[in-house]
């Protein structure tokens, strides 16, 4: 049970950071334009933390439910890393959202 328990810490808490990175990243491209460069890096900075912060809290709360499921380990470890990995990409997904909108607003005022 702490085996599954660890690789569960792991792998989410592995994908939260790839994740973040992945936003930070986005950012980075999105700031390659002139006009929006400074809105694009602090979007991207202030929706990457926040996704961490609510990713890995998350994470907690989900694998918190682990120890109900110690009767069943591997299929109770499979339930809730997919779960997580659910959460996290529909998380994901939102924070992209919200960093392009800010870029069109960041457009239309810059026009």
């Amino acid at each position: 049970m702490t085996l599954f328990a660890l690789l569960y810490i792991v792998l989410t808490l592995g994908g939260v950071a790839a994740l973040a990175a992945m936003i930070l990243r986005i950012g980075t491209m999105l700031g390659d334009c002139p006009q929006s460069r400074a809105t694009a890096r602090a979007a991207a900075v202030t929706i990457a933390t926040g996704f961490a912060a609510i990713g890995t809290g998350g994470v907690i709360l989900i694998g918190a439910g682990l120890p109900l499921l110690a009767n069943v380990p591997f299929a109770g470890f499979l339930g809730i890393t997919g779960l997580a990995a659910l959460c996290l990409g529909l998380g994901f997904t939102h924070a992209v959202h919200v960093l392009r909108a800010l870029m069109q607003d960041a457009g239309a005022k810059a026009a």
